[in-house]
């Protein structure tokens, strides 16, 4: 599988916090910050932002063009589409999901879910199959046969928004790679994604003691800060995360 591309999934509508990829945090956009460490990824060979076709996402192929990633545009609620096309029109035989709302992505943590699946060839290998990494890390990537077949054959509108879920349910049709921390340690707990106004609050300060760090901190370096700074975390630790 010699072209990896990653495959940024943006879009400004969200229930509970609208426009929330362009909000600042240190002086740039979540989505900036989130492509500033996709880049770094080892072994990919480019980066696609997948926005919507409607109208109120113009803004977003914009700021993705402008911030020179490749722009593919789809429906906006049949997102596995979305990423079929990007797949089609990037001549991709890996493709590496990634949401614009994770603007503390571990470039190590991500190249090596990239480096198991290539070196195991699985359908699809993740470090969210069993959570163990902070919320926020998460990073999946699937064949480009994987995912045309999620796209054949999933019906369900939770899977065809969802993209990879036609995949885990399935363990005995896809091959599945977990990928867990090397130290064994279980950071779950934390969340460092932005879909709430206290995630919001709780990252824009987080970004704010991280200073000219932060586009460079590991998450090894973000945990040791909020050890210091427990005040932090405590902001948007009781936000539940959305289930499918």
């Amino acid at each position: 599988m010699s072209r990896v591309v990653v495959v940024v999934q943006a879009r400004l509508a969200s229930s509970r916090l609208p426009a929330k990829i362009l909000l600042d945090l240190g002086g740039t956009t979540a989505l900036e910050r989130c492509l500033r460490r996709v880049r770094r990824f080892e072994g990919i060979a480019e980066v696609v932002v997948a926005t919507s076709d409607t109208p109120g996402d113009d803004v977003v192929a914009a700021v993705g063009k402008r911030l020179g990633a490749r722009v593919v545009r789809g429906s906006e609620t049949d997102v596995l589409s979305r990423f079929a096309k990007a797949a089609r029109e990037t001549n991709a035989d890996a493709i590496v999901r990634c949401t614009s709302d994770c603007p503390l992505l571990d470039p190590a943590v991500s190249s090596a879910v990239i480096a198991r699946f290539l070196g195991e060839q699985g359908d699809y290998a993740a470090n969210v199959l069993e959570r163990r990494y902070p919320r926020g890390l998460d990073t999946e990537i699937m064949s480009r046969a994987a995912l045309d077949r999620a796209d054949r054959e999933a019906t369900s509108a939770d899977e065809r928004e969802h993209v990879t879920l036609h995949l885990y349910r399935r363990p005995e049709v896809f091959r599945l790679l977990p990928v867990l921390p090397g130290d064994g340690e279980d950071h779950s707990a934390h969340r460092w994604t932005l879909d709430t106004l206290e995630d919001y609050r709780f990252l824009h300060g987080l970004f704010e003691r991280l200073g000219g760090r932060a586009d460079e901190a590991d998450h090894l370096e973000v945990l040791a800060l909020l050890a210091k700074h427990p005040e932090l975390s405590a902001i948007n630790a009781h936000v539940a995360q959305k289930h499918v």
